[in-house]
């Protein structure tokens, strides 16, 4: 019995948590998309992005193993190095230097499957932008996802300490909401 109110109250608690979240971040939990980075082993964990609001696709399929590619130039905003790379991957970029939809239009053009833009405010741990249109009329058809700051530098410090040229991630992936055993 003691057991039983104890879980009872675990899940109160978690539901409460998950509710002030949802009031403070602005954004649902079920509005986030998560991936799993599989390689480098050392930031081996399920991150979260929040989608574009009024631009860019919807992911139609799941990549079990795909590459995130940090763009060349870091920013986006010009054509990207590295195209033979980027076709049929997901690109990492920073924001800044110009507006979310040429960056994303940008990965599309060399033929990558998504782009998730970090935020140039690297410490930022909990804020998640409203990624909109800049009002041009060729909006790109990729997925495209906010990364938080502190996420896209954790990926970025990863790669370059260990002079890897890509991370490996799975994406989506469903958020596991309770713990289990293996």
């Amino acid at each position: 019995m003691a057991k039983v109110v104890r879980t009872t109250a675990l899940i109160l608690y978690l539901w409460s948590v998950l509710m002030q979240f949802n009031r403070t971040s602005g954004l649902g939990i079920n509005e986030l998309l998560y991936f799993r980075v599989i390689s480098p082993e050392d930031i081996g964990y399920i991150f979260s992005a929040a989608p574009a609001k009024d631009f860019g696709g919807d992911f139609t399929s799941s990549y079990d193993e795909i590459f995130l590619v940090p763009a060349d130039p870091a920013d986006g905003c010009s054509d990207l190095e590295d195209r033979a790379i980027i076709q049929g991957q997901i690109v990492l970029m920073e924001r800044g230097g110009c507006s979310f939809v040429q960056k994303a239009r940008h990965v599309e053009e060399a033929g990558g499957k998504a782009v998730l833009i970090a935020d140039n405010v690297v410490d930022n741990d909990s804020q998640y932008l409203d990624m909109i249109t800049d009002g041009s009329t060729a909006k790109p058809s990729i997925p495209a996802l906010f990364l938080l700051g502190r996420d896209g530098m954790m990926i970025r410090r990863s790669l370059q300490r260990q002079a890897l040229p890509w991370a490996v991630i799975s994406i989506p992936v469903m958020f596991p909401l309770w713990p289990h055993s293996h």
